[in-house]
């Protein structure tokens, strides 16, 4: 697959606005956009993955009803106060929708909503019902950044990309606008991600495209083990690129489905290397594993590791609490077939081979070890069983200082 990335957001494929302003919805930042809003001028298809927590935010129930018959025109979403576990939840969730639909002139069945920020706290919705006018009045075919900008709670850079793809002679865009920071764990995480293209494809391979996507980017990220009560990740798909409707596996859906990978690895990496306080972007990769899901498994254990984290904060070469966390991943292999190394834009090291430590250049080490982008490549040196990759690549980031002065005082 070749793809071309390209600017504009949610913005870049056909028929797609979006704008983002400031409506105070947390009082104590008087300058923040905090209430965005996506549209189509088409109806689209759309689809969607959600928290696996069993406690959900309201947004997320009303959202799964709306996408009940697979179509959708619009997202609205806020930041500053996560609408869960809060009073009125639900009735302040379906007043949102329903103040965005009579802006666009549609049906509120078909406006997605989403909130992200503080848990327990009643949202107030006046204040973002009564600027829902003036929001959709903003729309813009270039306002994908400012929408970006308004779903940030944390994060400290917008999570913004966009690419495009020939599928079926046609030029196909894909754009998308993330948040998340903090609060990341797999089966989702503290994130939005809402994603458009212009591409023309059935509800059910959507659906399908969506979860391959979801669960091979963003549901491989951790920042701090937390999975939240809020994500969601909505695709909405408009048609207008006037390809062949893409109703069922083949060529154009594989290159549909590696393309929206492409966009959602992208926008997860984002969020891994923006968690609170980070100062490192982890990544694992386990290779000659017997199945895929082995190496998933172990991959995710090590990134979540707490001491794995601190080590990579200190840049200290500490690869033992690595084969700890693969030992208590749950995941079955042979310790003495086991390879480490690290690896940066300063170069490499292999620091264990067999299940045994090796002599290494602790300074060399530490010099790999202390650029921004580092990785952990671990070889498990397994068969890899018929029809398995036997890889996985996961997403994770160090343990700050800074992440617990974040998070002691966030709500106040």
């Amino acid at each position: 697959m070749s793809v071309k990335w390209i600017d504009g957001g949610v913005t870049a494929p056909q028929g797609f606005r979006a704008a983002g302003i400031h409506v105070g919805v947390k009082t104590h930042n008087p300058d923040k956009r905090d209430l965005a809003l996506i549209a189509s001028d088409a109806e689209c298809g759309a689809a969607a993955v959600f928290t696996k927590n069993i406690v959900k935010a309201a947004p997320v129930l009303v959202t799964r009803e709306h996408l009940a018959n697979g179509k959708l025109r619009a997202v609205i979403a806020n930041s500053g106060n996560a609408n869960a576990c809060a009073p009125n939840g639900e009735t302040n969730a379906r007043n949102m929708c329903e103040a965005a639909a009579a802006a666009l002139g549609i049906s509120a069945d078909d406006v997605a909503v989403a909130s992200t920020g503080v848990i327990g706290q009643e949202l107030p919705a006046e204040k973002i019902t009564s600027a829902v006018p003036e929001l959709a009045r903003a729309l813009s075919y270039d306002g994908s950044a400012d929408a970006a900008a308004a779903i940030m709670t944390t994060d400290t850079v917008k999570k913004e990309f966009a690419l495009e793809v020939q599928i079926g002679g046609k030029t196909v865009k894909i754009g998308g606008i993330a948040k998340g920071s903090g609060m990341i764990h797999p089966n989702m995480g503290t994130m939005l991600a809402f994603v458009t293209t212009d591409c023309a494809v059935s509800g059910g391979m959507l659906s399908a495209l969506v979860k391959s996507a979801a669960g091979e980017s963003f549901n491989r990220i951790s920042v701090d083990g937390d999975t939240s009560t809020n994500d969601t990740c909505i695709v909405l798909a408009n048609g207008l690129a006037c390809n062949a409707e893409i109703t069922e596996p083949g060529a154009d859906c594989e290159l549909l489905g590696d393309a929206l990978r492409a966009l959602c690895v992208r926008l997860a990496t984002a969020m891994a290397a923006d968690g609170e306080g980070a100062t490192h972007l982890v990544t694992c990769t386990v290779s000659n594993a017997e199945t895929e899901d082995k190496a998933e498994t172990i991959a995710k254990s090590v990134i979540s590791s707490s001491l794995v984290k601190a080590a990579f904060f200190g840049a200290d070469a500490n690869w033992g609490r690595i084969l700890c966390a693969m030992g208590y991943s749950g995941a079955d292999f042979d310790p003495e077939r086991v390879d480490v190394a690290f690896r940066s834009a300063a170069g490499a090291v292999a620091v264990c081979a067999s299940g045994r430590g090796l002599p290494f250049d602790e300074a060399r080490a530490k010099t790999i070890l202390t650029e921004h982008d580092v990785e952990v490549l671990i070889d498990l040196h397994e068969q890899t069983a018929p029809g398995e990759c036997g890889e996985c690549t996961c997403w994770g980031c160090d343990m700050t200082y800074d992440y617990v002065k974040i998070n002691g005082d966030y709500r106040t």
